[in-house]
């Protein structure tokens, strides 16, 4: 696995010699951020420019095109204005989920409101439920239906926020919080992580009904 803390040294001398003062943040996403990162894990970024152009994002790529483990490299980039007048149901777990590396994301986290949080828990419910439906009933497939488990876990993040005010984005220490049925949707997308044996249609129907309690009650 990569020395992470050198190859951020790297990525941040890069990142300054490309644009200066101009980074308003720059910040770690996903596996890495919570420390449960394999050999295979994606590096995600997340870089915050005080202004972002095409141009920019030109300059950005070459940039990470000079590194090395580009074809890891993954994340979000933007300019600051735009990040202000983001949609806010979306920036509670966007800001909770990312450790910093340069600047802070704490002014951004203050104006989200707990109505934000409740429509990006419907917004993530409703999302699964789509998704899982049309997969029982078109795609079947396993790894789709990984790829909703482990969605659906950054709306257990949100639901046990709410209920609990702890926010956990390790998975071993949000089990130590969640409710009972967040934690069968929680420790089913663990055993997938390990390549467990999957029962489709249970899981499949497991995940229907968490989805649909969620919908019905918050809607």
């Amino acid at each position: 696995m990569i020395d992470l803390e050198s190859w951020l040294e790297r990525f941040t001398l890069a990142l300054r010699k490309t644009f200066g003062e101009r980074v308003w943040f720059a910040g770690l996403q996903g596996s890495y951020a919570r420390g449960e990162a394999t050999d295979s894990s994606d590096i995600d970024l997340v870089v915050i420019l005080d202004a972002l152009t095409a141009e920019d994002i030109a300059s950005y790529g070459a940039m990470l095109d000079s590194l090395d483990r580009r074809e890891l490299v993954c994340g979000f980039l933007s300019g600051k204005e735009e990040l202000l007048h983001w949609e806010s149901s979306e920036l509670f777990q966007f800001c909770r989920d990312t450790k910093p590396v340069i600047g802070s994301l704490d002014g951004i986290l203050a104006t989200v409101k707990p109505g934000d949080i409740d429509r990006a828990i419907l917004t993530g419910a409703c999302g699964a439920y789509h998704a899982c439906v049309h997969n029982m009933l078109y795609e079947k497939d396993e790894d789709i239906l990984r790829s909703l488990y482990k969605t659906a876990t950054f709306t257990v993040r949100a639901t046990t926020y709410r209920r609990t005010g702890i926010y956990c984005s390790r998975l071993d220490e949000l089990l130590q919080h969640v409710s009972a049925a967040d934690k069968e949707i929680v420790q089913s997308y663990l055993a997938m992580k390990v390549n467990e044996p999957v029962d489709f249609s249970s899981a499949s129907k497991l995940l229907f009904s968490w989805a649909k309690a969620i919908i019905v009650q918050r809607s």
